[in-house]
């Protein structure tokens, strides 16, 4: 069976080479990556199950590599933020990161959140999501297999890895009433409390990719003090 291959881009040697230690204690294939110049070239060698991004970068912004790779691949992604900055935070989950560890961190809670990840990823709601594949709402053809959205002008709209869960969620009980709570633990698994906001700034995201709906409307609606419904019939 091969070994989970971990990406891991930090330019604090000590810290790179204590998490690559102790990822291969757990029987993690660790590839090291001290800047952004060094996680593209380890990327282009494929083979990486997951990546683990620091926010800060000497030649690059965390945050702007992250959306780059979202526009490129579904890799998991766990950000490392520095204590007392929730704004990276939210800002890395509306940009498609999958979990986030604040530094300084315990080893440990790093393996249990790298396993966390790729257990949600194959957990049965998104293995239901694929099975379904095409479906189709407001002029809008969503393929669940391929992560794929074709706009009414036949256009593809590139979707992050948490708006492809979102949107997934949201066509899985349409016209229903869905909590903040009910859709982060649709996009993020269960037993990682993350502020609202994030939710709505994943919300609001996917809302203007849907801006094109084909009556003009509104395909995502706010629910005052409850949450969100997706006001289409969708069909598969």
């Amino acid at each position: 069976m091969a070994m989970t291959r971990c990406l891991v881009v930090d330019d604090d040697p000590e810290l790179l080479q204590s998490v690559c230690d102790y990822l291969r204690r757990f029987g993690l294939e660790p590839v090291a990556a001290s800047s952004a110049a060094q996680m593209r070239a380890r990327l282009a060698e494929g083979g990486v199950d997951v990546v683990i991004l620091d926010v800060m970068l000497p030649d690059g912004d965390g945050l702007a590599l992250l959306g780059q790779l979202r526009q490129a691949s579904q890799l998991a992604v766990i950000m490392l933020t520095a204590q007392g900055d929730p704004g990276s935070r939210v800002l890395g989950l509306e940009l498609g990161a999958d979990d986030y560890v604040t530094k300084p961190f315990e080893p440990r809670e790093l393996v249990a959140r790298i396993k966390a990840v790729l257990r949600r990823r194959n957990q049965p709601g998104e293995a239901r999501g694929a099975a379904d594949g095409m479906v189709e709402f407001a002029g809008w053809r969503f393929d669940r297999i391929k992560r794929q959205l074709l706009s009414p002008q036949q256009v593809v709209v590139p979707l992050s890895s948490a708006e492809y869960r979102l949107l997934n969620a949201f066509v899985e009980r349409p016209r229903r009433v869905l909590t903040r709570d009910q859709l982060l633990d649709a996009t993020r698994g269960q037993g990682v409390v993350v502020a609202d906001r994030a939710i709505d700034l994943a919300v609001s995201r996917l809302r203007q990719k849907l801006s094109t709906a084909v009556d003009g409307g509104q395909l995502i609606c706010t629910v005052r003090g409850e949450g969100y419904v997706f006001d289409a019939e969708v069909k598969s």
